[in-house]
């Protein structure tokens, strides 16, 4: 019989709906049963495409045993992460506090009133790795809240001490923020490069999107080559490993090992949004078309297979289908011949084919043929002969698709099909960058689509719901969503020229401030001010997985100020990353995008306004020229006078000889207007660097 879950809206709670727990979504009423009761609480956290939640799920939560200990000891309450990142802050941090580590699926007993005591991660069901099984878990903790609650106060009280302290420290600031900051936190995560494989450190190995853009801006700045090549090799080696899709596209979450081979083979919204991005802006640094093919199909596969009807855009891809991690993704050395035919010759030594296979008998697909010159003169084969020929883009494409086209007919990993307003802000913004930056029809439609379905759907008076599911939008969003959705649509005016984007997101940006910002303490909180209240009040700066909500908001406030002259916004948001400056200097890699608003910041923004109608072939070669250069901190307006309707960066700009114009400006001091395209593109060289 189904257990209260059947009612969710969330891909992974409806996973559980039919265990023989008796989960309680969040909510008064759980809180209320444990009160009544005088049962502590097991939250248990974590989401759809998490593989060793469904490991914990088999053993534990679908056995009828341990169910009934759950069933009688404890208030069980699921939450799904993605839908609350708030509670998953709150309690991920007790649990590191008291474990010294994190991950999901996450286990957390609370006293009634919410209050963390016990926590960890993975229980496996029998006693193994030092771990206890989970029954024994279940039994210790109950016994302990029946017997000794004078030690789980103590417990409480040290998990309160937790918070304090960390909300002390994160207010604390005690750096000025300066190019002195920038340039140490380069210098810190440049010395965490690692030569090889590109990325940061060694196994398990994340993308670090974030941080890659800071060396990608590093170089633009000061003309740093080393720089450049951390970013790039970091991303060709990323391309042509495990992790990139090499027949559907994007990007898998990351690798068990420090190479890029193998993959954790759940596939995530934001990490393609993060990369593609940084694709993108790569692309325009080198011309690299091996970067533009890996940004091109991985924008394409979630065109094609994570867009909903209405424009919106899914959250993940599984890591396992049939009970297998990454089943749906390898192949055998025989299928894979068989779906090459003609082509298997040179095909299998590009894709890294062999018949032992690469990871557990099987065949993880790579591109150890794009990675080799001589592959492309005439790719050496095992027996050490050469192929007859390089294949042609065309028939590297054409292989691809029949790959694709055998592999559709497997069983597909399952699909969390909920709408992520921070999420699909961040690819918003992506998605927007390549229209403009590639002149992708595809990708113009599918931007344009995502930005109304957001404002439509997701955005009402003003706030941002976090989640739309199922025909249903509800959870009151949180700073993340305001400003990751107005960076989209700041990205939509800048491909567009279309005013209204920039409004919808200012009215996200002001959202931002009446809501999530506290004068008092300086700063911005992840949770609005009429948001439940949790047992504290969650802020996380660092940039994770995905960037903070306070230095996504601190962005934007930054980018608008330059659009609209608003001192406040700049003031707000110069407050917001002081107070990181310390941090930031001494951890990089973990604030790669607070580094990268800190620098808008410190080194102020490239200004650049294109006066003329739009559309018009004067102003489409200004335009391109600005599109085919890669300028941090690009801020670009457009259009005429009569439309600009107050917008700082466009008074005072006028045509000359009615022919379109550009403006190149720092701090609104320009130089000489031009109607040059080339003389455009040395005007925006001279601007971005900084030494």
């Amino acid at each position: 019989m189904p257990n209260r879950l059947a009612q969710a809206t969330s891909p992974y709670l409806l996973q559980h709906a039919n265990n023989p727990v008796d989960w309680f979504p969040w909510g008064p009423e759980a809180l209320e049963a444990a009160r009544a009761g005088d049962r502590p609480i097991l939250l248990s956290v974590g989401y759809a495409a998490c593989h060793w939640c469904h490991v914990m799920a088999r053993e534990s939560f679908e056995d009828a045993v341990t169910a009934g200990l759950m069933n009688e000891l404890f208030v069980n309450v699921k939450v799904d992460r993605e839908e609350r990142p708030d509670l998953d802050a709150v309690y991920m941090q007790a649990v590191q506090a008291m474990t010294g580590s994190g991950g999901w699926p996450m286990t957390v007993f609370l006293t009634p009133a919410g209050e963390p005591f016990y926590g960890g991660t993975y229980f496996p069901p029998q006693d193994r790795h030092g771990l206890p099984s989970f029954q024994r878990i279940l039994r210790s903790v109950s016994e302990a809240w029946r017997t000794r609650r004078d030690e789980v106060g103590r417990a409480v009280t040290s998990v309160a001490e937790v918070y304090a302290a960390a909300a002390d420290t994160t207010a604390a600031g005690g750096a000025v923020l300066d190019a002195g900051i920038l340039d140490a936190a380069w210098r810190g995560i440049a010395r965490r490069f690692e030569p090889m494989a590109g990325g940061f450190g060694g196994a398990p190995k994340f993308p670090h999107a974030m941080a890659l853009d800071v060396a990608l801006r590093q170089w633009a700045r000061t003309g740093d080559d080393p720089a450049l090549h951390i970013a790039k090799h970091s991303f060709l080696q990323m391309a042509r490993g495990g992790i990139f899709d090499q027949v559907g596209g994007g990007f898998h979450r990351y690798t068990v090992d420090a190479a890029w081979l193998v993959p954790h083979f759940e596939k995530m919204l934001y990490d393609n949004a993060l990369l593609a991005r940084l694709g993108v802006h790569l692309w325009q640094a080198t011309g690299d078309a091996e970067i533009r093919r890996a940004t091109e199909a991985t924008l394409a596969w979630v065109r094609r297979e994570m867009t909903d009807e209405n424009g919106g855009w899914y959250s993940s891809l599984d890591a396992d289908s049939e009970h297998e991690e990454g089943k749906f993704y390898v192949w055998s050395a025989e299928e894979f011949a068989a779906t090459a035919g003609d082509d298997a010759r040179w095909a299998g030594p590009w894709f890294g084919v062999t018949a032992g296979g690469n990871w557990e008998g099987h065949n993880i697909l790579t591109a150890p043929g794009a990675a080799s010159a001589a592959s492309r003169a005439g790719a050496m084969f095992g027996d050490g002969t050469e192929s007859a020929f390089a294949p042609s883009p065309e028939a590297l494409e054409g292989l691809r698709q029949r790959l694709y086209d055998a592999r559709a007919a497997r069983v597909w990993p399952g699909r969390d099909d909920k709408i992520i307003a921070s999420w699909n802000g961040l690819m918003l913004r992506a998605m927007a960058e390549a229209a403009r930056v590639f002149e992708d029809a595809d990708a113009r439609t599918a931007a344009l689509a995502n930005g109304e379905f957001l404002w439509s759907t997701m955005v009402r008076d003003g706030r941002v719901f976090r989640i739309h599911a199922k025909t249903t939008t509800h959870i009151a969003g949180f700073l993340e969503d305001h400003a990751a959705v107005a960076l989209g649509f700041v990205g939509l005016y800048q491909l567009t020229f279309d005013r209204t984007w920039l409004d919808r997101a200012r009215v996200l940006a002001d959202a931002c401030l009446t809501h999530f910002w506290s004068d008092a303490d300086g700063c911005f909180y992840d949770t609005a001010d009429d948001h439940e209240q949790l047992v504290v009040r969650p802020r996380d700066v660092m940039d994770n997985a995905t960037p903070a909500g306070g230095s996504l908001a601190a962005e934007l406030l930054l980018i608008l100020a330059e659009f609209t002259g608003d001192a406040a916004y700049r003031e707000r948001a110069d407050r917001a990353l002081s107070a990181l400056a310390r941090p930031m200097q001494e951890y990089g890699v973990m604030f790669g995008h607070a580094l990268s608003a800190a620098d808008l910041a410190v080194r102020g923004a490239v200004e650049v306004a294109i006066a003329g109608e739009p559309g018009s072939a004067a102003f489409e070669s200004l335009a391109r020229a600005v599109a085919d250069r890669y300028v941090p901190s690009l801020v670009l307006a457009g259009g005429t006078n009569d439309g600009a309707h107050g917008l700082a960066l466009l008074e005072g700009r006028e045509t000359a000889g009615g022919t379109a114009t550009a403006y190149v400006c720092r701090q609104y001091a320009c130089d000489a207007p031009t109607t040059d395209a080339e003389r455009l593109t040395m005007q925006l060289e001279a601007a971005a660097r900084t030494e």
